[in-house]
């Protein structure tokens, strides 16, 4: 959610860094207008986003928000055999309702979200199949209570979900009742392969007018159904380390310490979460000794912190519904016969 900038990378070109500067902050935004903005022509912009998604460095992608439908978000880990790991996480990354997966603590650990559409499907794999898994010794589920947002955040979704938390009110024509239709359906699915797929092609592969299309997008967007992201590669973002933190926070100072922790640049992500550690973090930093001074400074000045785990992540094998290979992003399967687009 609070996607780093991209300033400085091997992948990326000063352009290029321009380009998904601007995409952060509108991921929708039309190539003609971004070309104006940076002083060049809409087919130079147009094809150098076209190379980045094609090499797998940049994605936009359109996804609906569980807390919308009523739904709850998890946090799962699973510890299991060091040499079982990559079993796990890779039978995991199959799944269309794990968003992101990760290899950490040295290989003995598997961490992933979790977005179940039912308590039946939640309880399938996590009572079933995982427990049955030879590989895995236990697991821990800890459901997402509450997300806490920077109110500097640059990335659009995390802007959108700081005006949600505040409560702001949105365009004249936010529907709050409204709710995801079967003819939707289609039409997520299209966008979460490719957010940027014209209104045009939506069409033709939903059977819906152009019209109907963009004023079913606007309405989703103003009733924050639906959202618009960048996704990109960790490659891109050059030599780190990510680490999961987990805190166990006094209950009176749980909102205050969450507040306070997402407003730090080494936090990526935070949220109040169920389980015996009550708020999750992840931390991203250059080197060990970054790391370690963020624990023994910024953390530690941290009023009501009672304890906390720092597990760092191996690999990521997983981010925002796309694969990663070799710290690139994977491109989606490709969509049914009879719902196929055309890309941007």
């Amino acid at each position: 959610m609070a996607a780093p900038l991209v300033e400085k990378s091997a992948l990326l070109d000063e352009m290029d860094a321009q380009i998904v500067h601007a995409l952060q902050f509108d991921p929708r935004i039309p190539f003609n207008r971004l070309a104006a903005e940076l002083g060049v022509a809409e087919q130079t912009v147009a094809r150098r986003y076209r190379r980045l998604r094609r090499d797998g460095v940049v994605r936009v992608i359109g996804a609906v928000d569980p807390r919308a439908l009523g739904e709850n978000d998890w946090i799962i880990r699973v510890r299991c055999r060091p040499d079982g790991a990559r079993q796990v996480a890779e039978a995991l990354a199959r799944r269309d309702d794990a968003a992101w997966v990760s290899i950490a603590a040295a290989g003995a650990e598997v961490s992933f979200s979790l977005h179940p559409r039912s308590a039946q499907e939640r309880d399938e794999l996590l009572v079933q199949r995982l427990q049955r898994s030879a590989p895995v010794h236990d697991i821990s589920a800890a459901m997402v209570l509450h997300r806490f947002v920077d109110a500097d955040v640059i990335d659009w979704r995390g802007r959108q979900f700081a005006r949600s938390a505040a409560g702001a009110a949105d365009p004249e024509d936010a529907d709050a009742e409204l709710r995801l239709r079967a003819e939707d359906l289609a039409l997520v699915e299209l966008l979460s392969r490719d957010g940027r797929t014209g209104y045009s092609a939506l069409a033709r592969a939903t059977g819906l007018t152009t019209g109907r299309v963009m004023r079913r997008i606007a309405a989703l967007q103003a009733a924050h159904i639906l959202y618009f992201d960048l996704d990109i590669a960790p490659a891109a973002l050059g030599p780190s380390l990510s680490a999961f933190l987990w805190l166990r926070v006094a209950p009176a100072r749980l909102d205050a310490v969450g507040r306070a922790l997402i407003e730090h640049p080494e936090t990526d992500y935070a949220a109040a979460v169920t389980g015996p550690f009550n708020l999750y973090a992840v931390l991203t930093a250059a080197t060990a000794d970054d790391l370690y001074r963020y624990v023994t400074t910024k953390m530690a000045a941290l009023d009501g912190v009672h304890s906390f785990e720092l597990t760092p992540v191996l690999e990521r094998c997983k981010q925002a519904g796309a694969r990663i290979t070799a710290g690139l992003l994977t491109p989606p399967a490709p969509v049914p016969p009879r719902n196929r687009r055309a890309t941007t």
